[in-house]
């Protein structure tokens, strides 16, 4: 590389600027007395073709413009101060460091002891320095031209209320899929290409949340072992694109595959969210690797042990967790969120472990400095703000505590239809909650149903067949003993653990899986499905798969009878409730009558057809109801303030061991059509079976059935059956034993 003009720069924006003329370089550090830029002519030669000493410093921001940089040039910094733990400083200038704000990184760790900041298998493990240079095994940051062909690229903005979110690993996705240009599969180019278009639209879907796109590494331990960090929770770059999910090159290609990606998302009226994963970086604790930040500067970008800085606040069980009450590391979010969506042009965010971040002194608290500058943000407080509301820490646990305008994914939500249809003892009244939006949650805050996204599995934990086909986890696979991933799955295998060849039991497991996907696509709030459920992938037991980037986790897609019957069903079920606004309401149900009218907006029956009671909801033992929603009721309404009408539905719901028969409500006049019953193999009912009030409708064991009004005024289905007031009583109750649980299973 020839010598090149160093001019003084500017301190805005961060990060590596091309402006046309030029490329500004500036970085935050507030604790060194030193920076060097160091530029590079390839990823992983060993030294840097030219060092530049950054002489200029403005707000704790060291800055440069050097004049004859262009888009692709590579590089990084050196960073000088003390190295001192014990004071919560880690500079050491042996060590290029990637830039925070990089908006492409080139190459891949190459893992050695020179990418530690101490000698490692020093008996003074991290408080002695080392000299070795890692500049040849370090990624490499890359100067990008942000220019793009957007063309008349538009949001699609669809309401929460109406979507339904996939959550789907960008390269397991389309790696075996022979529908996919084998050049492409894997990256984010498969993710968009034609027939992957085509499923997303065909199933249904309206959301791509797609697991972390951000730059990531690969734990050395994991590759020791065979293995890599596949899901990505584990990220270096919060700006730049995962460069493996590329194939357009790492050298920028990853920013304009991505945004074409995006691109062509949006013209088939599909919105993209990402799991961003700012709670902690990929720099471990005190003796994990010196990467970027720590090496910039520890003391600012991290959160340290107040009376022992040499060692780091973990509130992820991560190592580590970033320093939001600096305003510099707050700034770093949120130009990484606002560069997200201005720049990338993503829809909206699921925040992973977002407890961390809400942090302020100790505790998470709803006013939090982060909360706070979210909300008041003209572009962020926008698009979709999804929290996983919990962390690792003391009083991290926060479902039902965001604050406006964050969604959460609803963990509540997840474990109780898991242990009903499992058949846990006294869940019903908690299932109704459930099914009804999570009022209890939510309501109070003056929150919309649509503040609970709604899941029965994710990628972290079973899928949905293996939720009912193992008890416990099977993670040999991933190296650890089996220690690994959670105990605690409210999963039953339904009488084998495993594959089996026994009829029954796979029957039943087919009804099992219908129950749960018609128990999420029916509950209000935001359905989001775990991909690859829809036709019943499995991980053979394996509940914490983040490792594993092979044929436990990429899709299959030679599908069985059982597979495709799966995805019919719940392509079927999607379509039913974008036809029906009654399962997607954007306000409430307020459980009386609604001012101007005679109707009730919910009702709750008992199976002999009677309204429910406090002596039914606190039965422990039950595990049957119906809920009836009204169609009918003038509280919703459309854009042009015009009533949202639908049909009337009554949804029957069996979770027992045993058969049971419901009595189906209203006055003799009162017709039901069956649209819907799990015990069906495929689930919808053709021809539809018209059934008078009064009569029976039979529940097998753990079944669910969806009715709907088809004769007869409303106001006289509410009513509890004519023939139960008359004496009659269903003619197949459940038998009551002293333990249902264990007799169940």
């Amino acid at each position: 590389m020839n010598k090149v003009r160093v001019w003084t720069g500017a301190p805005y924006p961060l990060g590596a600027t091309w402006t046309g003329d030029g490329v500004n370089f500036a970085l935050y550090s507030e604790n060194a007395t030193g920076v060097d830029l160091c530029l590079f002519d390839q990823p992983e030669t060993d030294h840097e073709a030219i060092r530049v000493r950054m002489t200029e410093r403005t707000d704790h921001v060291w800055h440069v413009f050097m004049p004859d940089l262009r888009p692709g040039q590579l590089y990084g910094y050196r960073v000088y101060g003390p190295y001192e733990p014990q004071n919560g400083h880690r500079f050491n200038a042996s060590k290029v460091l990637i830039d925070p704000y990089a908006k492409a990184i080139a190459g891949k760790i190459r893992w050695g002891p020179e990418m530690f900041g101490y000698p490692l298998g020093d008996s003074s493990e991290d408080l002695k320095r080392d000299y070795r240079d890692n500049a040849s095994q370090v990624s490499k940051s890359v100067v990008i031209d942000s220019a793009f062909p957007w063309g008349r690229d538009q949001r699609p903005r669809i309401p929460l209320h109406e979507s339904v979110v996939y959550e789907v690993h960008v390269s397991g996705f389309s790696k075996l899929w022979e529908k996919i240009p084998e050049e492409i599969r894997g990256t984010y180019a498969g993710l968009a290409a034609p027939a992957a278009i085509r499923y997303f639209k065909e199933l249904g879907v309206t959301a791509i949340e797609l697991l972390p796109v951000h730059e990531h590494v690969d734990d050395s331990i994991l590759l020791d072992r065979g293995l890599t960090n596949y899901w990505g929770y584990n990220t270096i770059g919060y700006f730049a694109p995962e460069s493996s999910y590329s194939c357009k090159g790492v050298n920028g290609g990853q920013v304009t595959d991505f945004k074409d990606m995006v691109r062509d998302l949006h013209r088939a009226g599909l919105e993209v969210i990402i799991d961003v994963v700012y709670n902690h970086t990929a720099e471990g604790n005190h003796l994990g690797p010196t990467i970027s930040f720590k090496g910039i500067d520890n003391a600012a970008y991290y959160r340290l042990v107040a009376n022992d800085r040499r060692f780091y606040m973990d509130y992820t069980g991560c190592g580590n967790t970033p320093n939001t009450q600096n305003p510099r590391v707050l700034q770093l979010i949120m130009d990484s969120l606002r560069y997200w969506v201005t720049e990338m042009h993503v829809d909206g965010f699921r925040f992973d472990l977002a407890s961390a971040l809400g942090r302020e002194e100790h505790f998470v608290t709803r006013d939090a400095g982060f909360f706070d500058i979210l909300l008041q943000d003209p572009i962020l407080s926008q698009v979709k703000l999804i929290a996983e509301p919990w962390d690792v820490g003391e009083g991290g646990y926060m479902v039902g505590n965001f604050p406006i305008p964050w969604s959460e994914w609803n963990g509540k939500y997840r474990d109780c239809i898991r242990r009903y249809w499992k058949g846990d003892a006294a869940t019903m009244a908690e299932f109704a909650y459930r099914l009804t939006g999570s009022p209890d949650l939510y309501q109070h805050q003056g929150k919309r149903p649509y503040a609970s996204v709604n899941f029965v599995t994710a990628h972290d934990g079973f899928t949905l067949n293996d939720l009912v086909c193992y008890n416990d986890k099977h993670n040999e696979a991933n190296g650890e003993e089996n220690r690994d991933g959670d105990n605690n799955n409210n999963s039953w295998n339904c009488g084998a653990e495993g594959p089996t060849d026994d009829r029954q039991v796979n029957m039943l497991r087919r009804r099992q899986r219908r129950n749960f996907m018609a128990s999420l696509l029916l509950s209000q709030g935001v359905p989001m499905l775990n991909a690859g459920d829809e036709f019943a992938r499995t991980q053979q037991g394996n509940n914490n798969t983040y490792c594993q980037d092979n044929e436990l986790n990429w899709f299959n897609w030679n599908w069985d009878d059982d597979a495709k019957n799966l995805f019919e069903f719940t392509k079927r079920l999607i379509r039913f409730r974008k036809e029906h606004p009654v399962f997607r309401r954007p306000k409430y149900f307020m459980g009386r009558r609604i001012r101007g009218s005679d109707v009730k907006d919910i009702m709750w029956f008992n199976p002999s057809g009677a309204e429910m009671n406090d002596q039914d909801w606190q039965n422990g033992f039950a595990k049957c109801l119906g809920m009836l929603i009204s169609g009918s009721t003038i509280d919703v309404r459309d854009s042009k303030g015009e009533s949202v009408r639908d049909d009337t539905f009554l949804l029957l719901c069996n979770a027992h061991y045993e058969p049971l028969t419901f009595i189906l409500p209203g006055r003799e006049e009162i017709r039901w059509e069956l649209a819907l019953d799990t015990h069906k193999e495929r689930g919808f009912v053709k021809p539809q079976k018209v059934i008078a009030a009064g009569d029976e409708v039979e529940l097998v064991d753990r079944s669910l059935c969806l009715l709907k009004l088809c004769e007869g005024e409303e106001s006289f289905a509410r009513e509890a059956s004519w023939t139960t007031r008359e004496g009659k009583s269903p003619s197949k109750v459940p038998t009551k034993t002293t333990d249902t649980t264990n007799d169940e299973k």
